[in-house]
Formats: C-alpha cells, structure tokens, sequence
C-alpha cells in the first residue's frame, strides 16, 4: 500500500466520521458488564466479615484486658466487656518499678529506626549491582545471601554474646542495630534485587549517555522507579526490628537499654501476672506499626503485587 492510498483511506474514514456527527448518530462504544448475582456479593461480604472478625478478635480482648483492673482479668466469672472502664491503666504502667517503660520505648525506637536505615544504606548498592553487572561469583553471592536468612538470632545468641564481649559493645544500642541489620539484609537485598532487575537497562544507559554517574543513576533515576520495593523492604524490616526479642533479652542487660518486646516480660512474675499491663504494654506496642502500615498501604501493596500481572 502506498502513502498515497493510506491518506485515501484516513480522509474517508474521517468522511464517514462527519457525516455521522451531522446525521445525529452516535456510535456506542460496545463493552460487557460482570454481572455478579445479588447473593453471591453478600456471601462474599459475610465472608470478609467472619476474617476480619477472626483476625482482630484477639486484639480487640487485648483492648478490653487493658482498662480492667486485675482482680476482673482473674476473676472466677470473668466478662468480655470490663464492668468499669479503668483508662488510669494506661498512664499508671509507665511508672511501674518493674521497667522504666519510657526508656523502653525510646529504647525500641532508636534500635528499630537506625537497624532500617543502616539495611538500607548496605542494601540499595548491593541489590543494584548484583542486578545490573554479571560479575564472577554473582550467583553464589545471591546464594550466600538468601542462606543467611536461615540463621536466626536465637539460635546464634551464645556466639553473639562473645562477640561483642569482645568489641566491648555489650548492653549497647549499636549492638542491637548490627544485630537486626545483619539478619534483615539478605531480605532487603532479595526484594531490592528482583525491582531492580525488573527495569530495562536502557533506562541506565540513557542516563550515563547524558552524563550521569552511577550514583547519580542509582538515586536519581532507579529510586523513583523501584520505589514500591523500596518501601516493602522497608516495612518489613523496621516490623522485624520492632519485634526483636531473643538477642535483646541476651545482649541487653540494663532494663533501661531493653526494647519494650523484652520489657512486656517483666510484668510476668512467678507467682502473679499484671495481666493489666501487659495488655496495655501491648497495645502500645502495635501502635506505631499500624500507624506506618496505614501511611504507606498503597505503595506496600503495589510492592507486594508488582510483577503478578503482566
């Protein structure tokens, strides 16, 4: 077909197209419509309802233990509801002597805050460079790296301990944050490395060709592009970091150093429980991770799904 020919045809369809405009007809765009029966949606929404109800059932008793006093938590003839709602709980528990829960709190913030940006200070130019240069040794590097993730620090509590006897960093925060970096980087580097191998080369090569460097490449170009990742691995890891428990309880001797997953124990004695504070610890506790689950649902969600449609 010619170029001449191919004009031919677009004025005549464009021809075709005003003459319908001046007739007055409209052509409608043909499309189909899911038509979901009435009951079916209804299964569906009591279905959610029975999940939602199993899964924040039992933070909702944590809730309701939290404003009871303790002879309601252990009574004989215990009630859902508390029969008098004692909210003074929550101020009373962070002057208990049991833990300096003020401390506790700081203690976990710190840990958790500087554990994640040290994952990801190591973790962006290391996933970036394993995905975007074949260099000798790559895939046993990747394999090294996903074979740490196995190594748990419970398992790893006694060597720990020596360890930093040894650098005389024992009952320290910097301890806690080389130890929650060091078992959350093989995840962020995994996560990391699959978003940047799902961006086309030529996106870098465009950039160097303009002058950039790598650096430049890697935060001005690829973060933008491998952002959801970037927060998926960052939610996970600060999750992990919040809920550290068995090198804490090792490492850290000082009550005021301890983080509050170490501190929630001390409320549990021999012979009596606070039960009272313990769920009200406990709430605390959860807060802060819903609050950054909820700010960053969106780009948690697109990280968790990218790549699932092609």
């Amino acid at each position: 077909m010619t170029v001449t020919e191919t004009r031919a045809m677009l004025a005549a369809d464009a021809g075709h197209g005003a003459s319908d405009r001046g007739s007055g007809t409209v052509r409608k765009r043909r499309y189909t419509e899911d038509q979901v029966p009435l009951g079916r949606v209804l299964l569906r929404m009591l279905a959610g309802l029975v999940v939602l109800a199993i899964f924040v059932l039992p933070y909702t008793i944590m809730f309701f233990g939290s404003v009871k006093t303790k002879a309601q938590i252990r009574s004989v003839d215990p009630t859902y509801f508390p029969q008098e709602w004692h909210w003074e709980n929550y101020v009373t528990m962070w002057s208990t002597p049991e833990t300096p829960l003020v401390q506790n709190l700081i203690s976990t913030i710190v840990i958790a805050v500087f554990a994640t940006l040290l994952v990801l200070l190591v973790a962006m130019p290391a996933a970036y460079y394993t995905a975007r240069y074949l260099f000798p040794g790559r895939m046993l590097f990747l394999f090294l790296v996903i074979v740490t993730q196995m190594l748990q620090p419970a398992v790893l509590t006694s060597g720990l301990f020596r360890q930093f006897v040894a650098l005389d960093l024992v009952d320290t925060w910097a301890a806690m944050i080389l130890i929650n970096a060091a078992f959350n980087l093989s995840f962020a580097v995994w996560i990391m490395h699959s978003f940047f191998a799902g961006v086309p080369k030529e996106v870098d090569e465009a950039a160097q060709i303009d002058g950039a460097g790598r650096l430049t490449v890697l935060f001005r170009i690829q973060l933008p592009l491998v952002w959801p990742g970037i927060v998926t691995a960052i939610v996970f890891t600060f999750v992990a970091c919040w809920n550290e428990f068995a090198a804490s309880l090792v490492i850290l001797s000082t009550a005021g150093n301890q983080p509050l997953s170490v501190a929630l124990t001390k409320f549990v004695g021999q012979y009596e429980t606070s039960w009272h504070y313990v769920f009200g610890v406990s709430v605390v506790a959860i807060v802060p991770v819903v609050v950054l689950f909820m700010l960053i649902e969106k780009r948690l969600v697109g990280g968790l799904t990218a790549g699932s449609v092609k």
